[in-house]
């Protein structure tokens, strides 16, 4: 927000707060109950009736502002939605050109000699999509997936419990030459052979 130039607002009053949820309790009970009426079980169906909805509560409960000037601004040619938008960090270079973000260690590639980028503070994007982009000073890196670590059991926030319910992953399956397919070399499945002065071949 801060990029955009947008000031947030925040409800840091117990009155604020509360209108806050009050809105919430009614769209709530009244988008539920509304859904029911129309037969809307879907999705799909709900954002084609979305907008309808919008416009009746904002005639019911909405209400004029002191000022009709609009503060909106226009984008700047140099605001890429794209890179703000986003999750960001911040990553430091190995001597290798190396960095690990998220249990993957990316290969940064470069033309010129490597020593020139070792310790280069980049930054890290993240899109909606998964999708990454490296930037030093504000210029593209192209790079690669040096290693990237198997997915590990991860805590799953409350809200997001329901969804990943229902999408249940497949099973994991060990890879073709992984040890447990071929196998474990036990003592009891080689033959014991005693040899000439071997401690089995002492008298009692």
């Amino acid at each position: 927000m801060q990029e955009l130039g947008i000031q947030i607002i925040c409800a840091n009053t117990p009155q604020a707060k509360g209108r806050v949820e009050r809105a919430n309790q009614t769209l709530q009970d009244r988008l539920t109950k509304e859904l029911r009426l129309r037969g809307i079980s879907t999705p799909e169906e709900a954002n084609r009736w979305l907008p309808e909805f919008m416009q009746s509560y904002n005639c019911r409960f909405g209400t004029s502002p002191r000022s009709g000037l609009d503060f909106h601004t226009s984008l700047a040619p140099a605001d890429n939605l794209e890179l703000i938008l986003c999750r960001k960090a911040t990553r430091t270079l190995s001597k290798n050109l190396t960095l690990q973000y998220h249990k993957t260690i990316f290969q940064i590639q470069v033309q010129h000699p490597a020593y020139a980028m070792r310790n280069a503070p980049v930054t890290v994007f993240e899109n909606a999509k998964g999708e990454i982009t490296i930037l030093y000073k504000h210029t593209s890196l192209a790079f690669e997936v040096y290693y990237q670590q198997e997915k590990q059991a991860e805590v799953v926030p409350s809200k997001s419990i329901d969804y990943e319910l229902r999408q249940p992953e497949k099973p994991h399956k060990p890879v073709p030459d992984h040890p447990w397919r071929k196998g474990f070399s036990t003592p009891l499945s080689k033959k014991i052979v005693a040899n000439d002065g071997d401690i089995l071949t002492l008298p009692n």
